[in-house]
């Protein structure tokens, strides 16, 4: 009895361009082409597998091989239908380049086409996988493909068209066959369920076309599997799930939930029961990425599509959309990434199952991938950390003991062996400039002792190594740019650009060259103005002393080398030069000189600056606030 068993997918092959199901485009125009009989010389079939490529071109062999034939509708009775539908190789031959790919066997083939038909009108050649031929077996019936002997028809039929070489496509009208629709592999599964006598319910029938990703052979053969659970009892998704080997979905929404809520212990032991109870590592990443794959469309899509999008039935969407709140479209799209890694991973690995935990404690482990908020705010602060230091700060200082009432640190704040008499009256010059004062509390006995973390100044674009590297960015010459790596710049000005080399060859190679034009250009550019002298020289002794400012302040000379002119002065500015410099008030008697001691010059800010940052609490205000003493 066994014997006589025909598989359910060659039992309801189609017979005729009417019981194709779906490929539209092709039966149109097939059939239009052999009611008008204009019947090409070759044929090239191509599209994914199980979508009817060779119940296509079989139906066109028997169409044109009917005793009726040419005809749309062949008959099934005759010699010549019967031996195509039981595959009897007289006048249709069908070929498996797989195993037929030598040039030899290609050879073979040709030297029987010159036999005329014997039952029907043509002579026809249907070569499956045709991308498996060698180079040399294609070169061999290239010929004979383009001006075949009369009544011969070549049908070839490949899921890689891409493989088959272009001389081969060119010669052939192809037809792309597309995946089935889902909706069409259901309403076919439906009918052979209802001719067989098998009791299953829709929503099987559904898990089963979305699992043939468009194939119908696939979804044919499932069925006819399952078909055996259904003399006994309904067939339902979870039978279809245990013959694909595929989780539930209430486990893997339980599974879920346990990363979701960052709990990897029990996340563990959900994943050691899926695992004990038989499937594999791989089986059951590939269905959680899925689980999240459907999350991730029910929160972007809308609630008419999911049903078709997912592939699930009314309640498990509602569980979707319950969860749905939960993550981000980042989070999910991280966990579908963080799961197609551990896939690889498992496929390489010896030890799959070590794979499997170490995965799901790093999925389940959600608390640093936090919201998309709580990153901008992360990154904000970064920005700022000046803000943020100063927020450090305050919440140090409220942390203190409070004996003493608020005071605020001035520039004449001291250390704690300061003596407590009246300071001096504090003139303009000697208030550090910040935009507010910072309330430190301190005890009766010694101040609060915070250095705050260093915080790097901001570079604001104008300085000497900002200005180089975007002139350097301007300069097209990618030899040029190299060479200048080599340089040193002095001066980078609108009213002119300076630069050194330490070896004289260097500075001929530029002037005698169009390099130096090239960084004309690249400052015109910068400066956006025209003909911006530019100096390349050896280094000077007065290179040091040279002011690099936009304002232009400076001249040059008749070498081509910049020197600092002196700026004009308003009266009122030389009147104040004139007078004597005010007295400094007496704070320490170490900054008192002796009398024996030469008068010094008046020491220039910066090292102003240095002498009177003598307290840790002046440099955390001078830290926090960027500041600086103005003079």
């Amino acid at each position: 009895m066994s014997g006589n068993y025909i598989p359910l997918y060659r039992k309801y092959r189609p017979q005729s361009l009417e019981t194709l199901v779906g490929q539209e485009h092709i039966k149109k125009t097939l059939t239009s082409a052999i009611e008008l009989g204009k019947i090409s010389h070759a044929y090239l079939f191509t599209g994914p597998r199980g979508t009817g490529k060779t119940s296509t071109a079989r139906i066109l062999a028997k169409s044109l091989n009917c005793k009726n034939g040419p005809t749309i509708h062949p008959c099934g009775e005759c010699e010549s239908c019967k031996d195509i539908t039981n595959s009897i190789p007289i006048d249709v031959i069908e070929i498996d380049a797989a195993s037929n790919r030598k040039v030899e066997d290609t050879q073979n083939l040709l030297e029987k086409i010159q036999y005329v038909p014997v039952n029907g009108k043509y002579k026809i050649y249907i070569i499956d996988e045709v991308h498996m031929l060698t180079n040399h077996a294609f070169n061999a019936l290239l010929k004979t493909l383009e001006e075949p002997p009369k009544n011969v028809i070549f049908i070839l039929a490949t899921t890689e068209v891409h493989k088959v070489l272009d001389t081969i496509k060119s010669r052939c009208q192809r037809f792309d066959f597309r995946r089935i629709t889902t909706d069409d592999i259901v309403k076919h599964l439906r009918y052979i369920s209802d001719q067989e006598g098998i009791n299953i319910t829709n929503d099987a029938l559904f898990a089963i076309a979305k699992n043939s990703a468009g194939g119908m052979r696939d979804s044919i053969s499932l069925l006819d599997q399952l078909s055996i659970l259904g003399i006994s009892k309904e067939i339902t998704t979870d039978d279809v799930n245990s013959i694909l080997g595929r989780i539930s979905f209430d486990i893997l929404k339980k599974l879920s939930s346990r990363i979701i809520e960052s709990k990897p212990s029990e996340a563990i032991e959900i994943l050691n029961e899926i695992y004990n109870s038989g499937n594999e590592p791989l089986q059951i990443l590939t269905n959680l990425c899925e689980y999240f794959k459907n999350l991730l469309i029910v929160k972007t899509c809308s609630e008419k599509l999911l049903p078709d999008l997912t592939g699930l039935n009314e309640p498990q969407i509602k569980e979707l959309l319950t969860q749905k709140d939960l993550l981000e479209n980042h989070q999910i799209v991280f966990l579908i990434e963080r799961i197609s890694h551990y896939i690889k991973e498992i496929k390489m690995a010896s030890n799959q199952h070590l794979w499997l935990e170490v995965g799901m404690i790093d999925l389940a482990n959600m608390s640093e991938n936090s919201s998309l908020l709580d990153l901008q705010n992360r990154i904000k602060s970064l920005e700022c950390g000046s803000v943020k230091t100063n927020d450090n700060a305050r919440e140090y200082a409220s942390l203190q003991p409070l004996s003493t009432p608020v005071q605020e640190v001035s520039r004449e704040s001291t250390a704690p062996s300061a003596p407590a008499e009246p300071l001096p009256a504090q003139k303009p010059k000697d208030i550090i400039k910040q935009e507010e004062k910072i309330p430190v509390q301190t005890t009766q006995t010694e101040a609060v002792e915070f250095t705050p973390p260093p915080v790097s100044k901001k570079s604001d674009g104008k300085d000497l190594a900002s200005l180089w590297q975007f002139l350097l960015a301007n300069i097209k010459s990618p030899s040029t740019q190299a060479l200048l790596k080599l340089a040193k710049p002095v001066k980078i000005a609108p009213d002119g650009v300076i630069i050194t080399f330490r070896n004289d060859r260097l500075v001929s190679q530029i002037n005698d060259s169009n390099k130096k034009q090239l960084i004309i250009d690249a400052a015109n550019v910068m400066f956006n103005q025209t003909s911006t002298p530019v100096s390349v020289r050896m280094p000077q002794s007065g290179d040091a002393n040279i002011q690099v400012k936009l304002s232009g302040t400076e001249d040059s000379d008749e070498q081509g080398n910049f020197t600092t002119t002196e700026t004009k002065q308003t009266p009122v500015q030389k009147q104040n030069l004139e007078q004597p410099a005010p007295k400094e008030p007496v704070v320490d008697k170490e900054e008192v000189l002796p009398a024996e001691q030469p008068a010094q010059t008046k020491p220039n800010n910066e090292e102003k600056t240095k002498e009177r940052v003598e307290s840790d609490q002046e440099k955390m205000i001078l830290e926090l606030f960027d500041g600086k003493y103005i003079e």
